[in-house]
């Protein structure tokens, strides 16, 4: 068994790929993997890393949302870059083709299809992207992480999974995680991240949410600033005279552990990326989400009013964002145990932590 995965451009493409890549080796241990992505996305370092032959396709960037000259040169090259998928795919000769999203996933899945071999990509956003909507006219079955998604796609060949989860944050332990931040079980723990690179608003509003914390002493923080953010937090920090041996607050730039830090979390402060919102959701964690605007088709809303809907989450979109606003939402969902009880139950009712095994099987069926 051979199978092409491609996804590119962020993390939220290229973990679920990766996670899928483990579900289908469970499976079929034999099954021999190709990743094809970009030279100068996330992928080209993280995919090598996870011991997964790697494989790039020369593309500047994917298509904007309306005509310019640059997206002509980008369609010159998307066009070149099927050639040389058309190439990878004659002599990979994979029995099936699996895109997560992003720009460099038009090429390969295309060429595939038009090779007759089959297809399956995979959309984790509640809208989805540019790229998807035009390989769905292609491919043969399509995986949506959102039951929004349903109607932007051909029924026929839709099916609504949830999205792909890593294992290792549906194994972490509660305990394990207090243990690994050195926190107490007596106390609340609130975790909060934007992401791998940093959500600057949301770290510009926790530097008096944590002045205040520190003060108060009644619950633990561990923010996750973002390796771009962490110099510039901890400076504002230490000019409003911030005591960093407070055992009760941690800041970190990044977390190698965050299935860890998830599983000790009773309350999280996120952005509303889909793979970040499958785990929350999995692991039943209520959560202030703050949908970072400039998503394509402003998506990460979109994404964040399933929770709310759903009674899961609370929402504070990022043009009201506060420090004021963060803190009084805080305060009063730690105030109220039973609300984050609740909000953890319906949390858990939206989770779909068995995405992995339904998507693995649809990708094998496919290739068989």
């Amino acid at each position: 068994m051979k199978i092409i995965f491609s996804g590119g451009g962020t993390g939220g493409h290229i973990y679920p790929a990766l996670t899928l890549i483990n579900a289908v080796k469970n499976k079929m241990p034999d099954t021999e993997f190709l990743y094809v992505g970009t030279e100068s996305g996330l992928e080209s370092d993280i995919v090598p890393k996870a011991g997964i032959n790697f494989t790039a396709l020369k593309l500047e960037g994917g298509f904007e949302r309306h005509f310019t000259l640059e997206n002509l040169k980008r369609a010159a090259d998307a066009l070149l870059s099927v050639k040389r998928a058309g190439e990878i795919i004659k002599n990979f000769s994979p029995n099936v083709v699996v895109g997560t999203g992003g720009y460099v996933c038009g090429p390969i899945l295309l060429a595939a299809s038009l090779k007759k071999i089959p297809t399956l990509i995979q959309e984790q956003n509640a809208v989805a992207g540019v790229t998807n909507k035009i390989l769905s006219k292609f491919v043969n079955k399509i995986a949506v992480g959102s039951e929004l998604a349903l109607k932007k796609f051909p029924a026929e060949k839709t099916v609504y999974t949830g999205n792909p989860i890593r294992a290792e944050v549906l194994a972490a332990k509660k305990i394990d995680g207090l243990k690994e931040f050195n926190f107490s079980e007596d106390k609340p723990v609130i975790l909060i991240s934007g992401g791998s690179r940093g959500a600057r608003s949301i770290n510009l509003a926790m530097i008096d949410v944590l002045k205040n914390a520190a003060e108060k002493n009644s619950a633990q923080f561990l923010h996750v600033t973002g390796k771009n953010e962490f110099d510039s937090v901890t400076k504002k920090l230490k000019d409003a005279n911030f005591n960093f041996d407070n055992p009760n607050i941690k800041i970190v730039p990044y977390l190698y552990n965050m299935p860890q830090a998830m599983a000790m979390a009773d309350l999280a402060i996120f952005r509303a990326g889909a793979t970040g919102l499958a785990e929350l959701t999995a692991r039943g964690i209520p959560a202030i989400l703050i949908p970072y605007p400039f998503a394509a088709e402003n998506h990460q809303e979109f994404n964040a009013k399933v929770l709310v809907d759903g009674g899961a989450a609370k929402m504070i979109l990022n043009k009201d964002l506060t420090s004021e606003i963060l803190s009084e939402q805080i305060e009063e969902l730690l105030k109220n145990p039973a609300e984050l009880k609740k909000m953890s139950a319906a949390s858990l009712k939206l989770g779909r932590p068995q995405a992995a095994e339904e998507i693995s099987d649809l990708i094998l069926s496919l290739a068989k």
